[in-house]
Parts: C-alpha cells; structure tokens; sequence
C-alpha cells in the first residue's frame, strides 16, 4: 500500500480514537508528552510516528499497539479505508483533470466524517445502480473526452507524422492491405485470419494480439472497414510507444486505467487516420452549405472512407467541434434484437451539455419517437445494410431542439441483431449559422421524451409506459402547494 496511504489512515484513527475520549490536541500533547504541531502532522497524514511514539500513544490513549498500527478502521470511517486501500485513486491520472492528490488526501484528512458520508452515498449509488470499476473507469475516460471537446491535437499530429514517414496518402481512401504490409514489415506482426473461427466462445470478437509472438488473429467475419480499423488501432500502439495496452477487441476486461486511456488513444488515432479531418472537414463544408439537405451527399462522404458508419460518427464528435465550432453535441450507440421492444444504449458521449439523451439504469422505456430508434425498427424489417435517417426532435421538457442523424446497421456477428449510432447536435444560433439547410421543410419534425415514463406528449401512439414519474412528481408538487396554503391559512 502506498506510504502516504499508511499515514493518511494512521492519522484518521487517531484523531478518531482522541475525539471518542474527548480529547484535544493539546491535552493529547499533554498526556504523552508530544508536541501539538507534531500530533497535528500525524493526523493530518503528512507523518508516521516512530515505533517509541506509537507505544507511547497506545499506552496514554489506552489502545493496544496492534490495534493502533492495523490499517483496518472502523464502521464510521471504513469506506475511507476501503477507498485508499482499493488504489483507485493511484489507478487513476488525476492529472489529467487537473486535480493533485495531495489536495484530495487533505480534504480527506481535515473532514473525514463529511468525506465518509459522501463516499459511502457514491458506493450506495454505484451498488444500486450496479455501477462497477469498470463502468467508473469509462465514465472517467468519457469525462476526460468531454473536457477536451472530443479533440486532441497531440494525436492527429502523430497520424500526420506518421502517414507522412510511411507515405500514406491521407486524400484517398487506406486499403487494410497498406496497412498490413507496415504491420508485418515494420513491426513484425503475423496475422492468422483462421483461428478465431475455431472457438464458438470467441464468437463476439473481432481480433486478438499474442504479444510473444506478435501474433493477431482475425475473426472471419469481419469487413474490410473493420479490418482497416483494427490494423490502425494495432499501428497506434506501436508508432505511439503504448506497451500497457488491451489485446482483443472488443475488450474483455481490464487491469488498470491506462489501459482503458490507451484504448481510447489508439481508437482516436485509428479514427484519424482512416478518416483524415482536411478531408472530412472539405466535405462537410459543402454538405452544411446547402440550403436543403442532401440526403445523397451525406451517405456519399460516409461512404468516401473506408470506415464502418460506427467509426465516421465517432468522427464527427471530433470534428464538429474543432472545425465549425459546434460544441453542444451527443454520440448515441443502441442495440436491438428483431421483434424486441428492449433497445440498449451500448454508448454515449455528451460535450457541453449533459444532454437528455442518456444511458437509462431504472428500467424504463426509450421514447419510441427517436430517430435512433426508429432506424432499427427500420433495419429489421428490410433487407437493407445501412438504413440512414435524420429527424429534428424537439425536447418538450427541456425547452431545446436537436437536429439528430442516426444510421443503423446489421450486427455481421450475431443474426437478428442491430445497432443504431446516432449524434445530435442542440439547434441554437451557432448551428442556425453553420448549417443553411435547417429550415428544409422535408426534414422531419418530431416532439419527444425521454423516457416514456417522464414524457408529457399526450395521445402518443407508441407511448410502451404511462407517464408514472411525471405523475407522481405532478403529485408530490401538488400535495406541496395544499401544504403552503395551509400554513399561510394558519400562520395569521
């Protein structure tokens, strides 16, 4: 355990033991002989007392030696002890939000009750909604994304020094074939396209990377945009230097945060380089110029890389707020089985706003009126293998309007299987400037909730639950009201 760790904890349990028996600062210093200022430094974390100290404590405060030195702490102050010795926060690059642990062991050390009850709410919370390390992991990553806007310039100068140190023309479309041949004679890779298939468990994933023998075995099913993707994924780690990484995709588990960063890093990098932002920022440039929206054209520059729909959205987060300054956005992946009325919202990204649109922990129904939804709706019943839609929702509730673009596809892995990748963006000025085609009346409207148990929208037709929680809030504001006017009723 880290030695700051250790002394944080000693310190809590002495200044909790010194309180149980109504004891200051100074009269501790008093009864053992140690100075105030040094006892302070104790309990505050910032010192380990000697072994002679600490009997000397024991012995005044009667508290047996073993009891003293034990890194367990009691009911009241467990979950601050559980926190330090889970390392979560070692696993974790504070730095990266600007926040230093020292500062957060401080407030630990100066408020642990306040601290305690805090964390104990966070773990009750996390339980109940069962909200696992990994899921803390990725909400962490997520917010990391959201401080940045979506965009780091540290790694599209890396694909740029890259494609420029291994000629890749980034004005043209990357085979997965280029991209192989720099994998096997630069870094050594084999790749073996058989394997996977031989494993009916494996059947989710798309590759896995044998780091001895730089081995990385394909699954059969897989595209060529997909294959291009995790080539540029497996470039990245190596052309970045990243050795603590994941070795299969999708990922199965994880050991640290790192590992959960660097994903995301070489993801990023993998997007940048099969969807180049000059070329991508060229051509939506000409799209938003239109003053009516060109359903054709859209598809065609999502169809100009060699990207699967999931990737050129994922683009757009990037690019969107970089290059035209549209930073209130959202990124929305569902997933739905054929004549299920459960969608599953796999993934979600939100800049600015915390927008309504979110991953939903009670069980409760998505609003059958968004585009997202209606795409799989659409997928499942053709024979289509891309199913495009766009739609301007308006969000009664929130007072605000999203012009939302949203394509679903066929899961190439598993039958009767869909997913709908979605990204919104909040119609205020700055859009209204930045797209001419807004007010094309062919672009439909709809109003919408956001579940349909919070949703105000009267005779919906695919409405799937009543509005039970606006009821009960229309309830518990009306039981409020009576009880205001009873109390002016009787205050005079």
């Amino acid at each position: 355990m880290e030695q700051e760790y250790i002394k944080l904890i000693f310190g809590l349990k002495l200044k909790q033991i010194r309180t149980d028996k109504n004891l200051s600062l100074f009269g501790l210093s008093k009864i053992s002989g140690l100075s105030k200022s040094y006892l302070n430094e104790i309990e505050k974390g910032k010192k380990y007392p000697k072994p002679d100290k600490i009997v000397i404590l024991s012995e005044k405060l009667d508290v047996p030696y073993d009891q003293m030195v034990s890194l367990k702490l009691d009911k009241n102050l467990a979950p601050i002890g559980e926190l330090l010795q889970s390392k979560i926060l070692k696993e974790i690059p504070l730095e990266l939000f600007g926040i230093k642990e020292s500062n957060l062991i401080d407030i630990v050390a100066n408020a642990p009750a306040k601290v305690n009850a805090f964390i104990s709410t966070i773990i009750e919370i996390a339980q109940h909604y069962n909200f696992s390390r990994e899921s803390f992991f990725l909400a962490s990553v997520r917010s990391f994304q959201e401080a940045n806007n979506n965009y780091f310039n540290d790694l599209e100068e890396q694909v740029l020094r890259f494609s420029k140190a291994y000629q890749v023309d980034l004005t043209e479309p990357i085979s997965s074939k280029y991209l192989e041949e720099i994998l096997t004679e630069e870094y050594g890779y084999t790749i073996n396209r058989n394997e996977l298939s031989s494993y009916v468990a494996l059947e989710n994933l798309r590759s896995v990377f044998v780091p001895k023998t730089k081995t990385l075995l394909l699954a059969n099913g897989i595209d060529e945009a997909q294959r291009t993707f995790i080539y540029a994924k497996e470039i990245a780690y190596n052309f970045l230097k990243i050795t603590d990484r994941l070795y299969t995709f999708p990922w199965i588990k994880f050991k640290s945060f790192d590992q959960v960063l660097h994903n995301f890093y070489a993801s990023y990098f993998a997007g940048a380089l099969t969807i180049p932002k000059n070329e991508l920022t060229s051509q939506l440039e000409t799209l938003f110029d239109k003053k009516t929206f060109d359903s054709a054209s859209f598809l065609k520059t999502l169809d100009s890389f060699n990207a699967s729909p999931e990737s050129f959205y994922q683009r757009l987060t990037n690019i969107l707020p970089k290059a035209f300054n549209i930073q209130n956005l959202f990124f929305l992946r569902f997933t739905y089985k054929t004549n299920s009325e459960k969608f599953h919202l796999k993934k979600e990204l939100h800049l600015s706003h915390q927008h309504s649109p979110r991953a939903n922990e009670t069980n409760e129904h998505y609003c059958r009126r968004w585009v997202s939804l209606k795409v799989l709706k659409d997928i499942s019943k053709s024979e289509n293998a891309h199913e495009f839609d766009i739609q301007i929702s308006n969000y009664e509730g929130d007072d605000a309007k999203y012009l939302v673009f949203s394509s679903a596809t066929k899961d190439p892995f598993k039958d009767n299987r869909y997913r709908s990748i979605s990204v919104g963006l909040l119609i205020n000025k700055q859009l209204e400037r930045k797209l001419k085609f807004l007010e094309d009346t062919s672009i439909r409207h709809e109003t919408v909730g956001v579940t349909c148990e919070r949703c105000a929208v009267k005779d919906c037709l695919v409405r799937q639950a009543p509005a039970i929680a606006l009821e009960k809030e229309a309830k518990n504001e009306k039981i409020a009201t009576i009880v205001e006017e009873l109390n002016t009723k009787f205050s005079s």
